[in-house]
Parts: structure tokens; sequence; C-alpha cells
């Protein structure tokens, strides 16, 4: 199988690097890093040992003096060897660790400041086109999405559903994070239905009927677990009244097409809206984690109706970003452009739409 090149850059001090399953963590350190000690918490054997005698790993380290490079994968399954690299980093043997992790509530529980100022923390994403150059095809993106397990599988629609059924809905349940997996599902039918629009967890209660505080922690859950994340409204400098809600996105659009519903009722570009702008979320979040992490990725909406979708901002970099899932361009497109490069002259200003021509 072709081995295809990350925009993902590696370090030299010791880092956390966190992403949903199937993202591609394991075989991009692997193979970054051929000679390094590897600790697979996923296999059943290694993790009874390593939850059993967290010590062992000093034992691995100190016996294995050529191995510079300590790599942990799925740090989260047993988070109490933190305690143990943390000490390790203390003996100052000239170690880098690599702890890679699929949930975060597990890391933050165990108390990851251990590591505060020794570990960065980076992430890891479904693959971007620019990654998969001509391998990239727009409309399979838009709904099996670009996680490389899934995009790698004979069978990608049968491997989505699996990712959805075996992971999301038993990850959760197995995780023990929610008692009542039949809430749950009907939970991710409901907030799918708030992919790339604003968030209003009352609205999303309702539908699934469950309280709104039950809500608010499976929409935490599912932050912890990668598999979604809130945008915040862009508010700085603001010259007008702006919203205060912010918008809801699933990490790949392939997992929102999966988990909202159609039916007959349903008009197909509803939904193949949101998954181009859901589409264009997970590129920039990977843009901004790969090569401008000081930026932040939010979005602007007035209280009058104007709406940008994405704002990228950062210490050298200004973006206001617009998609339109359309192949042509009509004057009404740019007005909520125009209206913020009013208030913000300094944004360069960008509409993304399905057409083939490159309009200036």
């Amino acid at each position: 199988m072709e081995t295809i090149s990350r925009f993902f850059k590696t370090e030299k001090q010791s880092f956390f690097l966190l992403g949903p399953r199937g993202t591609g963590k394991s075989t991009f350190i692997k193979n970054a890093y051929p000679d390094s000690l590897y600790v697979d918490l996923l296999l059943p054997d290694v993790f009874r040992n390593y939850t059993a005698r967290p010590e062992r790993l000093l034992e691995a380290v100190h016996a294995q003096k050529n191995k510079k490079t300590v790599v942990i994968d799925e740090i989260q399954k047993a988070p109490h060897l933190l305690e143990v690299v943390h000490s390790l980093i203390e003996e100052k043997l000239g170690l880098q660790f690599i702890l890679t992790g699929s949930s975060a509530r597990k890391l933050r529980k165990a108390g990851v400041n251990l590591l505060a100022g020794r570990a960065m923390m980076k992430r890891m994403h479904p693959f971007m086109a620019a990654e998969l150059g001509n391998k990239f095809n727009q409309e399979k993106a838009l709904h099996m999405g670009l996680i490389p397990l899934i995009m790698n599988s004979e069978d990608p629609a049968s491997a989505l559903q699996a990712y959805v059924d075996l992971y999301i809905r038993e990850e959760v349940q197995m995780e023990g994070l929610t008692r009542n997996i039949g809430n749950f599902s009907r939970f991710l039918e409901a907030v799918s239905f708030s992919h790339a629009s604003v968030l209003n967890i009352s609205n999303v209660a309702r539908e699934c009927q469950v309280e709104r505080k039950v809500v608010e922690g499976y929409i935490n859950i599912m932050e912890d677990l990668l598999l979604a994340f809130r945008m915040p409204v862009f508010t700085k400098g603001a010259k007008r009244s702006v919203s205060a809600h912010p918008k809801f996105y699933f990490f790949d659009a392939g997992i929102y097409g999966s988990l909202r519903p159609s039916g007959p009722l349903d008009r197909p570009e509803e939904k193949s809206g949101a998954a181009l702008e859901g589409l264009v979320a997970q590129h920039l979040r990977a843009y901004i984690d790969y090569r401008k992490p000081g930026c932040r990725l939010s979005y602007w909406r007035t209280s009058a109706g104007s709406e940008v979708d994405f704002i990228v901002y950062g210490p050298d970099l200004f973006w206001a970003i617009e998609v339109k899932n359309s192949s042509t361009l009509h004057p009404h497109d740019l007005r909520s452009l125009k209206t913020f490069g009013q208030d913000y002259p300094q944004a360069k200003r960008v509409l993304v739409y399905r057409g083939k021509e490159k309009l200036g």
C-alpha cells in the first residue's frame, strides 16, 4: 500500500499526539520512528502488563539504553503511566517521549499537567486534499470523508458504518461515559442536524427527548473523544452586536454524512451544503495545527443576520472565508464578506464555491 506523506511535522522534544481513531497517528509514528521503544496499549497482553505494573516501563527503558525515543500508543488507556514518564524525564536521560491518544478526557483526569512544559500538545487530523494530491476526489470526500482508516478500506462505505457503530457508540459505552446508549444514539441523530450550524442545545434536547444537561454532557463527551468541536464567534474589535452561541461540527464530513438521516422530505442541498462547510472546517483546523498553531478558528455572525463562515485570526494571518454550495456566484453571495470588510478592512476575504473558475 502506498504511503501518503502527511503535513504533520515531528518535534525534537517530547509531545502528545492526539487525534480521533483512524486518523493515522500510529502509522505515522511507526514510520517516523522505526527504532523507538514502542508500547502499544491496544494489545491486550501489553495493556495488562503495564496496567498491573507501571514500573515495567522503567525497567524497559533502562534495559534498552540505546532506544532514545519511547512511544506509548493510546496513552489514555493507562494514564497512570504518565507518572512513570514524568520520573523518567526528570532523570534527564536525553529521552524523547511520544504519547498518542484518542481521548482527552482520561488524560485530563489523570493530571496531564504532570508533564506541563515538558511535552508539547499536537494533533493529527484526517487527510487534507493537498496531502492526497490527484487522489483527492471532492464528491467522495463529501460522502465518505477523509479518515485514512476508512479511505484505505476495500469497502469504505461498510468501514464508515462500522466506525460509527463500533467506535462512536460502543466506545462511548465501554468507556462508561453514558449509561443509556439508546439516548446517546438518539442524540447523535438529533445533533447531526446541527452540523455546520449554530448550536442550540435546548432544541437538540427536545429532539432526542432527554434533559438539556444530559445533552451538554453528551457534547462534552464528543469533544473529549475528539469526534466533534464547537467553533466560537469572532468578537475581537467588534463594531456590531454579534451572536453569542458557537457552531457545531463533526471532525469529518463522512462521519456527519453517516449520522445524518435522509428521506424523501429532505432536500439534498441541505445535507451537501453542511457537508461542504464541514469539509472546509476540517481542512482549516488541520492547516492551523500543522502550519499556523498561533491562529484561531471562529465564525462571524451579527444580530442583523450577516454571517461569514470562517475567520482565521493569528499573529500574521487574518482571513474571512465564506463557503457556498453552488457552481455559480451571484452578487448577494458576497454581501456578508463585504459587510465584514467594512468592519475589518485588514482581512483577506475569500469565497469558496463549487465552480471551476477562479474569479478575482
